[in-house]
């Protein structure tokens, strides 16, 4: 098979779908890789690192569009990307499709196969493409709100984990998956009080048992979230919908009864955002305010590490990628189930439940 790399054009995105040493696994096997020039830089790697491993570098991505029967990317198309897919070529990459009417509706229109890297799932519930970069993103979560505390953004001007005499921030966390276990860890291993809110009352339990330090759980609700909410120092959305839209799950009023000062990051924003008052930003400008509250809503956390994010992201798919080529993706399909749940659109129809479901569009399953 013929495997495009493109060079990621989502503003201040620097990771890359497949580093060399997942290119030399593909070559290895038989495929022929196109990457196109200078797209790996951003993570550390050389269009000559790639030549070295057998890929062949292009100039354009016009080029590398039309000549890939399956593009190996990092994040989903935007518009300026719409006029080069074409039928029939698999997109095996980050979609996120139940904030994204517009992106599902011209994948449909198109004729592509686009495989969902955050959908794929496997038997026992995990997401194993997701939830490296899920990790990462909890991480820098308790990282970019403990800047944004800092006085020169507008912020409370409170140190994270306090001093001997002093008390620390309070990091309230929604969600207690991935990002909000990963998140919670760093927070903890700065001194800060964390709250964690979530529903899953034996996920509770089990985090209390393996966290330590000033850590406190609460069961989801309303009022437990509206109590916690103003307690916060720093707010983080971690509300996850598997395929779906999050829900919301903090409201304008909540937002209104937060200190001046305080901090959200809404790490859900990906899928829609959990809090009312989220709207999608970048790493060039990554905050805005609303309410004297700063809000953090980054779309592509995991871009402002990118060489960490390309290998651990890399280390996740490059198996289903290494089953796409060597199989094809009806073959494919039909012998792996997390991979088929990664199936998002296939011959001009939705075959994900849960983005349908979102976008108020028909479910269709896969036929092979």
């Amino acid at each position: 098979m013929i495997i495009g790399v493109p060079k990621e054009v989502k503003v201040e995105e620097y990771r890359i779908g497949a580093p060399p040493t997942a290119v030399d696994v593909l070559v290895k096997a038989g495929h022929q890789v196109l990457v196109q020039a200078t797209a790996g830089e951003g993570s550390g790697f050389s269009d000559e690192g790639y030549t070295k491993v057998g890929a062949i570098v292009v100039d354009t991505a016009e080029e590398l569009y039309e000549r890939a029967e399956m593009i190996y990317q990092v994040k989903e198309p935007i518009p300026s990307e719409y006029p080069l897919l074409r039928k029939d070529q698999i997109h095996y990459r980050y979609l996120h499709l139940a904030a994204e009417e517009k992106l599902t509706k011209v994948l449909m229109e198109k004729g592509v196969t686009a495989v969902a890297f955050e959908t794929i799932e496997t038997p026992d519930g995990a997401t194993p493409c997701l939830d490296p970069m899920s990790a990462i993103a909890g991480r820098l979560a308790t990282q970019v709100g403990a800047q944004f505390l800092g006085r020169m953004y507008k912020g409370s001007g409170k140190l994270l984990g306090g001093v001997p005499g002093v008390l620390p921030a309070t990091v309230v966390i929604l969600g207690g998956g991935v990002v909000g276990t990963n998140a919670a860890q760093m927070a903890l291993g700065l001194g800060a009080r964390v709250i964690m809110v979530t529903r899953n009352l034996l996920r509770l339990r089990y985090l209390e048992e393996v966290l330590h330090g000033r850590f406190e759980t609460l069961a989801s609700n309303p009022y437990n979230i509206a109590q916690a909410v103003k307690e916060a120092d720093l707010l983080i959305g971690a509300v996850l919908v598997k395929g779906g839209r999050a829900p919301t799950v903090v409201t304008k009023d909540m937002v209104k009864t937060m200190k001046p000062g305080s901090v959200i990051v809404d790490v859900a924003i990906d899928q829609g955002g959990c809090i009312e008052t989220s709207c999608a930003t970048s790493h060039a400008e990554p905050i805005y305010i609303v309410d004297g509250v700063i809000h953090y809503c980054v779309t592509n956390m995991p871009g402002m590490v990118p060489l960490t994010s390309t290998m651990a992201l890399s280390n996740a798919t490059l198996p289903y990628a290494l089953k796409l080529a060597n199989k094809g993706y009806r073959e494919a399909m039909k012998s792996d189930e997390p991979l088929l749940k990664g199936l998002n659109v296939w011959n001009g129809k939705v075959t994900n439940e849960p983005v349908a479901k979102a976008l108020g569009l028909e479910y269709t399953p896969f036929k092979p």
